[in-house]
C-alpha cells in the first residue's frame, strides 16, 4: 500500500528500522543457552526362549521419546559367556547407560554391569536378580510351587565342532502360552513357541560372580501372573536389592503385553539418575 504523505512515510520507515534493531538485540539462542542433556543409551537384554524382537514395543516407544536404544542378541550359552558378551557391547557405548534385563537377562546384566561407571541404573523386568555366589537354578526355585517353567522344559542335545556337547532347553510348545505368555493372543504365542531361542542347560547351573545392584540403583517390575519365574521370587529380589518397584497384572513377558508400562519404568530410572 502506498503512503501519500512524505512525513507519515518517514515515520513508518523509522519505526520499522527501530523495531528491527530491537529484535536484533534479543538473544535468539536464549532457548538454547543451556544445551539439552543427552539422553542415556538404553541397552535391552532379552532372556531365555526369546530374542531381541521381544523388546519391539519398548524400543519403538523409547526411540519416539528420543532415547538411543541397543537390543543385542543374548547368546544364551551360559552366564559367564553371556555377561562377558554384553559387557563388550556396553564398552562400545559412549556416555551413560540404562541397563535393562528380562528374565534370565536380569542375571546377565547384574554381572555385565558390575564395575562399569557408565551404567547408571539397572532395570529388571520379571527377572532373575541373583546375589554374588547365588545359583540361578536355586534362586528360580526358591519358592516351590509358584512357577511352572521347570516341568515345561524339554532338553535337546547338541554337538560342538570339537566333539563336545550339551543340552539346549526349550519350552514345550504345547505349554508355551500357559507358562510364558498367557496374556497374549494364541496366534502370537504359537509363533513365539516355534521361534523360541533355547538356552544351554548349563546356564541355570551357574552361580553369579558379581551383583551390580549392590552399587548401582535399580528398578524392578513384578509380574503378578508370571508362571515362568513367579511373582514371589521377583518380590524377594526387588526387596533385597532395594529396587524402586512396581507390580502389574502381567504374564512373564511384560515387555510384550505391557510395553507402555515397561517403557515408563525405564524412563523413570533414566530421569531419576539424571536429576
Amino acid at each position: 500500500m502506498s503512503v501519500p504523505y512524505p512525513r507519515l512515510r518517514t515515520l513508518l520507515v523509522t519505526a520499522a528500522v527501530t523495531a528491527s534493531a530491537s529484535l536484533s538485540l534479543i538473544p535468539l539462542a536464549s532457548a538454547h543457552t543451556t544445551p539439552a542433556v543427552p539422553r542415556p543409551t538404553v541397552v535391552l537384554v532379552h532372556g531365555a526362549f526369546a530374542d531381541a524382537s521381544s523388546w519391539n514395543g519398548v524400543v519403538e516407544r523409547l526411540q519416539r521419546d528420543g532415547y538411543p536404544v541397543i537390543a543385542p542378541a543374548n547368546p544364551l550359552r551360559g552366564l559367564a559367556e553371556d555377561s562377558t558378551y554384553v559387557a563388550s557391547v556396553l564398552a562400545s557405548v559412549k556416555g551413560p547407560v540404562i541397563l535393562v534385563g528380562h528374565s534370565y537377562g536380569g542375571a546377565v546384566i547384574s554381572r555385565a554391569g558390575a564395575g562399569d561407571p557408565q551404567v547408571k541404573a539397572l532395570v529388571y523386568i520379571a527377572a532373575l536378580v541373583p546375589d554374588k555366589g547365588e545359583n540361578l537354578g536355586a534362586l528360580a526355585n526358591k519358592f516351590p510351587g509358584t512357577n511352572e517353567l521347570a516341568p515345561s522344559l524339554r532338553p535337546v542335545p547338541f554337538s560342538n565342532s570339537d566333539g563336545t556337547g550339551g543340552s539346549d532347553l526349550y519350552v514345550d510348545p504345547t505349554l508355551f502360552r500357559a507358562v510364558f505368555a498367557a496374556d497374549l493372543p494364541a496366534s502370537q504365542t504359537a509363533l513365539m513357541a516355534a521361534e523360541q531361542r533355547p538356552i544351554a542347560a548349563a546356564a541355570f547351573a551357574a552361580s553369579a560372580t558379581a551383583a551390580a545392584w549392590h552399587t548401582i540403583p535399580s528398578w524392578a517390575l513384578v509380574a503378578r501372573q508370571d508362571e515362568a519365574l513367579g511373582a514371589p521370587v521377583e518380590r524377594f529380589e526387588a526387596q533385597r536389592a532395594h529396587s524402586h518397584t512396581i507390580e502389574i497384572n502381567s504374564s512373564h513377558v511384560a515387555m510384550i503385553s505391557h510395553p507402555g508400562t515397561v517403557t515408563r519404568l525405564i524412563e523413570d530410572a533414566a530421569i531419576t539418575v539424571a536429576s
